[in-house]
């Protein structure tokens, strides 16, 4: 009898848990309103976008692959164009490995559609002291929401005079 009671609670005790557990977990996101997601995520794509022109300037090749999806395509300003991530990274391992570059950006436009794309518009600037190499350009870049974080799927850059 004592172990039967013991059972009886344990279950009241468990189907406690569930019905407090069911009243209080977080909401789904299709459960919150519409602008409260979508300023979720403009925080969240403000960082990733930082952190992707950031690594960069910095250097940080690590970090700047794992901001891009494995099938961004980049089209670099003087037309040349590489498809997937590692043909992005092969193209740029120079600017990884000598660490010499001064990347510059000035923000243009963005537009970010709730939990599914983003685009950023850039001036750009790319400068190399020891040769005396400078570019100038408009750099788009766009952005997509993909299991949980914002990866950079396609970066295109047009040379400005």
């Amino acid at each position: 009898m004592r172990a039967n009671r013991s059972y009886v609670a344990l279950g009241l005790i468990a189907t406690g848990i569930g019905t407090w557990a069911a009243t209080h977990a977080s909401p789904s996101s299709e459960q919150l309103d519409a602008p409260a997601v979508a300023a979720g995520c403009a925080r969240q794509f403000e960082r990733a976008q930082r952190v992707d022109m950031e690594s960069f300037r910095d250097y940080d090749a690590a970090t700047f692959r794992a901001g891009h999806h494995p099938d961004a395509t980049t089209v670099f300003a003087s037309g040349a164009v590489r498809y997937g991530v590692d043909a992005v990274m092969e193209a740029l391992r120079s600017h990884f490995e000598n660490r010499e570059a001064v990347w510059a950006w000035t923000e243009r436009y963005r537009v970010v559609d709730g939990c599914k794309t983003a685009f950023i518009l850039y001036e750009t600037t790319y400068d190399i002291p020891s040769n005396g190499y400078h570019q100038r350009a408009l750099t788009g870049v766009t952005y997509s929401y993909h299991r949980g974080k914002w990866l950079a799927v396609a970066d295109t850059g047009t040379l400005l005079p």
